[in-house]
């Protein structure tokens, strides 16, 4: 690989950019808009604000100029008579003629083709003087560095630096603002040269500091990076804030420099700041003895010394040193003579810089510009040594990027190589008139590294010196110091050479961590197509002829990997380039890895791969075996087997089929019987599996597997074998329908395939398990047309099956086949039911017709041809049936509304492993995925048990209550299903065993979310259709212990400590839930406990499910014996965890009066939580029976007994006062035609009753429950319902006292306090009794809630009254009183 010379930059609008500097008018400095006339330090910002928008105008005027007008107008050499800079990032490019320049920036643009390409356009034009008859005679641009931590090495800005005739430097933002200027000598500038930091490479180098250096006629200046980096910071900081504000621009501070006067040297034209040096002891002891003589005195270390390279005539070359710290910066000189008047000055400057007397007089300002700026005397410099040549005057020197050496040319068209150390010319060049030069340094890839023996080291750099000829029209590139030519170029005669020498200012041993610094070293500029190049040189150049060998084929490697990255090239010519650099290639490693890469490109096709890979091979067959590797010739020998396969396996697949596609009928008797059989389930289950999914285009099987892929899953072993690499499933499965997919649709030659792969040497083995992948993968086509696939399986898997070392000729009969086990241990393991239905039908004829044929080969007779094998494969066919069902139930689409979820992939493995339970708990998760209803699922159940046709009437009117938005039709196919599958397994699906997985299942996802009630209470549901009590009992406590019970004590703490119904946050906080949710969890618990009681009593003789125990549950004698849980013979064989039936027999019995102690606080907590009454429940509770709760329902725990504390049961009866009347406000029911309550809720009708049974289990008399709600109903206005309620008193009289109050209250609001008071009830109240007439006005009748009640009620209640009060009763007077009132009222 040779140097190559690329473009990567487009210049427009260069006729513009030519006419604009070659205008013939006469420049007038005072009519530019970015310069003023009287003084070069006042900053003129009228050009700042249209800078921003100049690009896009410029960049719109670029794109109408045409080709053929840019080269018509740039025939002569303009580009060789102006000054030319670019900055090293590439980004903008500064042009500029006598007053005149233009300032070029990158932009990015499309091209015709869609590609983007960087372009440079004019982004500012303009004249640069400000004084007269001063030109333009050095310019550079100079990017600064960023100073954010977020930088990647981008710079921030670029400064373009111009040197003037009149001996002024100004700074200049790429906006063409003028930043700064400076007077720093009264001769014309003749260099203007920029060195910024580089990155030591060796422990030993000197770090250099930034520097600007300018160069005078016989005068140098030096100005410190730093400085000028901050200086021009802040410049550009204060333009832009003067800018937006609209304010005048403060003059800046005059930049520190030092000035040195180059002495003995007849003329100069240009130098070199080569830095800060040391010399060596050696060289200081030398040095003292020539200067001093014999008796010179050497000081202990060599001072540092700055040193400065320069040429012209008289000498030709001249070495200064300057010793750091003898001089100071001139601004200390400008002080000293000028102390009086540069103290003030500066200070009255430095004071307008910081903000300082703004409100100057612009008279002293004028002044001050009139003024000539002071030029300071220079330092004298004496010249150290130089290289005298008379004759010789040299014209240019470029330092090399190391600092070490640097090219000089002259006028007798010599180029001189100089070594700057020893201050001599080590190399020469004639024939280079005119010469421009230039630098690349080339670093090491690390590719190149690998192969070196010193590759733990820091990687290497390589120089080379770039010579432009522009009178021969040539560009070369010789390699350092003394190495040959490695490159030569033709180009144009007018191209400039630009060579910037520098990098980014601002950059230090710091901020330059992590950066990598993207600039161009050196760039060609061809004026006549405006295109900017830069050269590529591969490293291997500089190295030594035996090192460049495996250089050399490391960059051949390279060419071959961006040649196969080329994706539009024809095939001929990738084979023609491919080949020639794969026998270019000396080192076998390289060539080997060279191979490989060619052999993993996806777009090369096959015929080139064999072309080539063929040519390598008899490459290396002809060499000497001793000099070829046999790696790298078993490698070109394997892949050209595989490669050869490939080609004849896609030609069979392309190939019609001459071959008759069924193939050994007789084997294949009865199974269209069988397809037949279970032709409706798979016709069911294709229906479900074939509804559209969305999936990528590569992953699916039908992309043709291309020769790479191929080739990455195969490998030859030296023996000739290939083997097949197993690699992801998807790449398996592609391999498998290359091979035989085809042929299973009857498109390829069995036979021919089938020995094709046996002569390339695969494993029947592996044959076989690609055939199956493919055929179960697959599974969607093989429904399409079973019987066809069929047929065609079978002739594959017979022809395999007769392959040479497929099924041993050793094997008996009587025992298990490897080869047939393994078709059964795929099927067993596939998820794809219906195809893996299908192999199992088919591998059982093929088996049972190998067997036939053994045993007849055998002689022996056909009752024995009977063998375990057969058995086996019975079993298989039986259990893929059943998966089959199962399957198919499973892929049953969701019934909108529902949770959803994804379907559940059963295997016969998967069912094994899942042990005896594994069945019922993959119906128990669809159950749930489809919600549905617990009835609706023993309904269905009671179905399969009756199996008749009667009950289809009744499952019909469920389906329309459960599931309203699925159709009848789906709905029956549905519960078919179910049915079918429950059929199939009848043990594995009882009803219990269903019930009792659906319960589990519904607390689980209730668990995982407390927040969905609905999901505890369809467990609670599942619980109680379980008829057997054993299980019943143990799934209860098992929820409770692992569930329940850890919520519950969190919700009973929560309320306790609150004292009322908490909050929803406080309920998330410390239960898990919301308030809501906890409620009805509340109501659930309550449920489990009364069901663990009523199973607890059933299991226990003569014991009632509300009463205590005197002994326990553990210890009671049972009277139903346990059911007995067994599973289907062919799923006998199942592996795994025991059933949930079966950890609930294992579960001991509960202590009764413990669950019924829990079951009284879930009671309390639920009716605290229904109506937020506010309560602490715990304390309801003495010591012992807060002690007992939430212990272990099976332990013995002490509870409360015998009477209560008279507070405690007083704090009872006012809790369930409290619930009773919350409940009465509930229902507020003022009519007797409302419809009946509901069932749940507040509004449930079976409150009261479950009070007055609370009341009973916490002695609190029930008759003053009773009595309570009586009068809680006539207070409501409920007078019907507390009818029925007053048939239960006991307690005739006290309830009669407390109604005549109630009854009191109504007729005093009637007569006293109602607004629409009528004349009769003013008479009626002048002829009441003075008793009653006080009695009536001492009652409140807001206490009543529901005043306004009808007469009638009012009479019946006081007709109710001298019913139940005796004669004898104090009140019954006055009752009577009442009545007698309430008539007249009712009469009137």
């Amino acid at each position: 690989m040779s140097c190559s010379l690329f473009e990567f930059c487009k210049i427009q609008e260069l006729k513009t950019v030519r006419d604009f500097l070659f205008q013939s008018q006469t420049p007038e400095p005072v009519e530019e808009k970015n310069q003023t006339a009287d003084n070069e330090l006042t900053w003129d910002t009228s050009d700042w604000e249209a800078a921003w928008d100049s690009n896009e105008n410029k960049e719109e005027s670029a794109s109408a100029t045409t080709g053929e007008e840019e080269t018509s107008g740039q025939s002569e050499p303009w580009l060789q008579d102006c000054v030319v800079s670019l900055s090293p990032c590439a980004d903008l490019l500064v042009v500029a003629r006598q007053q005149r320049a233009v300032f070029l920036s990158a932009k990015w643009r499309t091209d015709g083709s869609g590609r983007e390409e960087m372009t440079l356009a004019v982004s500012w034009s303009g004249t640069l003087s400000a004084e007269e008859r001063e030109c333009v005679s050095s310019i550079i641009a100079i990017p600064l560095a960023s100073q954010k931590r977020s930088s990647t090495g981008r710079p921030d800005w670029t400064c373009v630096v111009v040197g003037f005739t009149s001996g002024y430097v100004r700074f200049y933002t790429e906006n063409g603002v003028l930043l700064l200027a400076q007077l720093l000598h009264v001769d014309p500038v003749l260099k203007l040269k920029c060195r910024t930091y580089e990155i030591p490479r060796h422990p030993g180098v000197t770090e250099q500091h930034e520097e600007l250096s300018i160069l005078y006629p016989f005068a140098l200046v030096t100005i410190d990076g730093f400085s000028l980096f901050q200086s021009l910071r802040a410049c550009r900081n204060q333009v832009a804030r003067a800018a937006a504000a609209g304010s005048d621009v403060v003059p800046p501070p005059p930049l520190v420099y030092k000035k040195w006067g180059v002495q003995e040297m007849d003329s100069i034209v240009d130098h070199s700041s080569v830095g800060i040096t040391t010399l060596c002891v050696f060289d200081q002891m030398k040095n003292a003895s020539i200067l001093g003589g014999f008796n010179a005195s050497v000081k202990g270390s060599p001072p540092a010394m700055s040193q400065f390279v320069t040429v012209g005539a008289g000498p030709f070359t001249g070495f200064y040193y300057a010793v750091e710290g003898n001089s100071q910066p001139l601004l200390s000189h400008v002080a000293l003579a000028v102390a009086s008047k540069l103290t003030s000055a500066i200070f009255s400057a430095a004071s307008g810089w910081l903000g300082w007397n703004k409100n100057k007089n612009k008279n002293e300002e004028e002044a001050a510009q009139k003024q000539k700026p002071k030029v300071e005397p220079a330092t004298p410099l004496g010249i150290r040594f130089g290289l005298p040549d008379s004759r010789r005057h040299g014209e240019s020197i470029c330092l090399s990027p190391c600092n070490t050496l640097a090219g000089v040319t002259d006028d007798f068209g010599r180029v001189t190589l100089l070594d700057l150390a020893r201050g001599i010319a080590i190399r020469m060049w004639k024939g280079y008139r005119d010469a421009q030069l230039g630098w690349l340094q080339v670093q090491e890839e690390r590719g190149d590294r690998e192969f070196s023996p010193s590759a733990s080291l820091p990687r290497r750099h390589a120089l080379f010196l770039i010579i432009f000829a522009p009178r021969r029209g040539i560009l070369e590139v010789w390699a350092m110091q003394r190495g040959p030519r490695v490159g030569a170029f033709t180009v144009g005669k007018q191209c400039r050479l630009l060579y910037a020498g520098y990098r980014l200012m601002g950059v230090n041993s710091v901020t330059s961590q992590g950066w990598q610094l993207h600039t161009q070293q050196v760039c060609l500029l061809d004026p006549t197509t405006g295109a900017l190049k830069t050269i590529n040189i591969p490293f291997h150049l500089a190295l030594s002829d035996k090192k460049n060998e495996r250089a050399k084929d490391m960059h051949l490697l390279k060419r071959l990997t961006a040649l196969l990255k080329v994706g539009d090239m024809e095939p001929e010519t990738l084979e023609s380039e491919a080949k020639s650099v794969l026998l270019e290639i000396k080192y076998p490693a390289i060539k080997k890895q060279a191979l490989e890469s060619l052999l993993s490109n996806k777009d090369t096709p096959v015929s080139c791969l064999t072309n080539i890979t063929c040519a390598l091979h008899d490459a290396l067959k002809q060499q000497a075996a001793d000099e070829v590797d046999p790696s790298l010739l078993q490698l070109c020998s394997a892949q050209q087997k595989l490669l050869q396969l490939y080609t004849d396996v896609q030609q069979l697949q392309a190939a019609e089929n001459t071959e008759a596609c069924s193939q050994n009928e007789d084997s294949l008797e009865g199974i269209e019987e069988e397809l037949s059989r279970v032709g409706p389930t798979l016709q069911r289950y294709a229906q479900f599996t074939s509804k559209p999914s969305v999936s990528f285009a590569q992953d699916s099987p039908d992309t043709p597997l291309s020769p790479q892929a191929f080739l990455s899953q195969l490998e030859c072993s030296e023996d000739g074998e290939v083997k097949v690499i197993l690699r992801s499933e998807a790449e398996w499965n592609q391999l498998g329908s290359f091979m035989f997919w085809s042929c299973l649709c009857c498109k390829g030659p069995v036979h021919k395939v089938c020995d094709t792969l046996q002569e390339a040497g695969i494993s029947p083995r592996q044959l076989l398990s690609l055939l199956l992948s493919v055929w179960l993968q697959r599974e969607k086509e093989v429904l399409q047309k079973p019987m066809e696939t069929v047929k065609n399986l079978h002739t594959l898997l017979v022809a395999l099956s007769n392959m040479k070392g497929a099924v041993e000729d050793s094997w008996d009969p009587q025992s298990v086949s490897p080869w047939w086990q393994q078709v059964r241990s795929t099927c067993i393991q596939s998820h794809n039911a219906a195809a893996a239905l299908l192999a199992a039908l088919v591998a059982h004829r093929a088996a049972k017709a190998s067997i036939t044929s053994r045993a007849d080969s055998k002689l022996q007779s056909e009752w024995e041809t009977v063998s375990l094998e057969l058995e086996q494969w019975v079993v298989c066919v039986r259990q893929l049936e059943d998966v089959l069902v199962l399957q198919t139930l499973q892929l049953v689409p969701l019934s909108q509304g529902t949770a959803g979820g994804a379907a559940v992939q059963c295997s016969i493995k998967t069912l094994l492993e899942g042990g005896t339970g594994g069945i019922a708990d993959s119906v128990s998760k669809w159950v749930f995925r489809q919600s549905m209803a617990p009835e609706r699922l023993k309904e269905i159940l009671q179905r399969k048990e009756a199996e008749g046709a009667d009950e289809k009437p009744e499952q019909n009117e469920g389906e329309e209550e459960t599931e309203e938005k699925t159709s009848q039709e789906d709905a029956d196919r549905t519960a078919e299903l179910l049915v079918a599958v429950c059929q199939r397994f009848p043990h594995s699906l009882s009803p219990d065993l269903l019930f009792a997985h659906c319960c589990w299942e519904y607390v689980v996802q209730w668990n995982k979310d407390p927040e969905e009630a609905h999901h505890f209470s369809c467990a609670v549901e599942h619980l109680k259709l379980i008829s057997s009590p054993h299980i019943q009992l143990g799934i209860s406590t098992m929820m409770w212990s692992t569930f329940i019970v850890k919520r519950f004590s969190a919700a009973s703490y929560l309320i306790e400590k609150v004292g009322k119904a908490p909050k929803d946050r406080l309920c998330r906080r410390d239960v898990g839930m919301g308030d809501k949710a906890m409620t009805s969890f509340l109501g659930c618990c309550v449920q489990l406990l009364q069901i663990l009681m009523e199973v607890t009593a059933l299991l226990v003789k003569n014991q009632s499910s509300l009463s205590f125990f005197p002994f326990y549950a553990d210890s009671a004698t049972e009277e139903v014996p346990p059911p007995e849980l067994s599973v289907e013979e062919v799923w006998g064989g199942a592996e795994g965890p025991a059933s949930i039936a079966e950890l609930a027999l294992d579960q001991r019995g509960v202590h009764f009066p413990l669950v019924q102690h829990h079951c009284l606080l879930a009671s309390l907590l639920h009716a605290a939580m229904s109506f937020r009454v506010k309560v602490k429940p715990l304390s309801l509770f003495d010591s012992k029976g807060k002690n007992a709760f939430f212990r272990d329902l099976t332990t013995i725990q002490l509870m409360p007994s015998g009477d209560m504390d008279p507070t405690l049961i007083s704090q009872r009866k006012e809790f369930l006062f409290r619930v009773l009347t919350a409940w009465v406000q509930a229902i507020d029911e003022p009519s007797s035609s409302a419809p009946p309550l509901s069932s749940a809720g507040p509004k449930a009708d079976w409150w009261p009753s479950l009070c007055l049974e609370l009341g009973s289990l916490l002695q609190v008399n029930p008759d003053i429950l009773r009595r309570h709600l009586v009068c809680e109903l006539y207070n409501q206005g409920l007078d019907l319902r507390a009818e029925e309620v007053m048939l239960e008193v006991e307690d005739k009289d006290v309830l009669g006292s407390q109604l005549l109050v109630l009854t009191g209250q109504r007729l005093s609001y009637c007569l006293l306090h109602n607004q629409e008071q009528t004349q009769a009830a003013m008479e009626l109240l002048a002829r009441l009794p003075p008793t009653l007439c006080t009695w009536l006005k001492a009652m409140d009748p807001s206490e009543l809630r529901c005043p306004l009640v009808s007469l009638t009620q009012t009479s019946r209640l006081v007709s109710r009254l001298i019913e139940m009060l005796p004669e004898n009763h104090a009140q019954y007077t006055l009752a009577l009183h009442l009545l007698e009132a309430v008539d007249v009222l009712s009469t009137d």
